[in-house]
């Protein structure tokens, strides 16, 4: 392990010491253990209907049961399992998005910010023409071409934002490409992909770490979201968007089944933002070692 990584890892480290930080990173683990843990325990079919058992109210209600601790929805089918096997389709899309858009992105962003002139300017303005179209509109209309399903809202996530992580990458670069360091490698000879991967790119991980965790917020949005429109996962698979939208249409009469997984994705999605927010303001780049 090499002095800048081990510095990393100090640095990363250090920001658990910020409440807000182990706050969020708490709820992030336990939306991570539902999500990868969903299919090994021991729930009720997440897709099994009972019509007997429509509409029930958590257990703690009059008329609830332990059998459904937070209810059944319209179909009689069970909250809490739709809600775990949900997690696991969420925790699905924001890993693998992420790491696509993250891979992509910064790659062309160490690229673009290393070597300059017309590969820059050629990346750059796809950038531009790119994020001029609104995201959330965008990935609509990728989804109608591609039709709905999980790994569409993937694909579908990773092309609306790889230019997130390009921009923000090259900014990173820009900065780090003039240490001293680099100048020291580019005279002893390295090749340019030696020094992009070996020198910059250590020293613009902390800020590509901020920006996972921030995307990752930003892929369950989008998830939910198409989700939710009918664009996304297809039913009968589990997803917090279909189920906030089935329960819509019975939320005067029984709120739960919208308002459990409503509540799921806003603490989801606040507890990324304010982990990728924390570490924004605890890991710095000039706080690493230098070498």
């Amino acid at each position: 392990m090499t002095s800048i990584e081990t510095a990393i890892i100090s640095q990363i480290l250090k920001t658990l010491n910020s409440k807000k930080i182990t706050a969020s990173l708490i709820v992030v683990l336990v939306f991570v253990i539902m999500g990868a843990a969903a299919p090994f325990l021991p729930l009720h079919d997440a897709n099994r209907q009972v019509l007997a058992k429509t509409n029930l109210p958590p257990f703690w209600v009059e008329g609830g049961t332990l059998e459904h601790p937070l209810g059944t929805d319209s179909l009689g089918r069970d909250i809490l399992s739709r809600l775990m096997h949900g997690a696991s389709v969420a925790l699905y899309v924001a890993v693998v998005s992420t790491t696509l858009t993250g891979v992509v992105g910064t790659i062309l962003g160490l690229t673009s910010g290393y070597l300059r002139g017309k590969t820059d300017d050629v990346i750059m303005r796809i950038v531009d023409i790119w994020m001029s179209f609104p995201p959330v509109i965008l990935a609509i209309a990728l989804m109608s071409v591609l039709g709905t399903g999980v790994n569409n809202v993937v694909l579908a996530i990773a092309i609306v934002d790889w230019t997130r992580f390009t921009r923000v990458v090259r900014s990173e670069v820009l900065s780090v490409r003039e240490k001293d360091y680099v100048a020291a490698a580019k005279a002893i000879g390295f090749s340019p992909h030696y020094i992009m991967w070996k020198e910059i790119f250590p020293n613009v991980l902390p800020m590509i770490i901020v920006l996972a965790a921030l995307e990752m917020g930003i892929a369950v949005s989008v998830e939910v979201l198409l989700s939710f429109v009918g664009f996304g996962v297809k039913p009968p698979t589990p997803s917090w968007g279909t189920m906030i939208a089935d329960g819509l249409a019975y939320f005067r009469t029984s709120p739960y089944g919208m308002l459990f997984p409503l509540l799921t994705v806003i603490t989801v999605v606040l507890s990324l933002n304010l982990l990728g927010e924390g570490l924004r303001e605890k890991i710095d780049p000039r706080l690493m070692v230098q070498r």
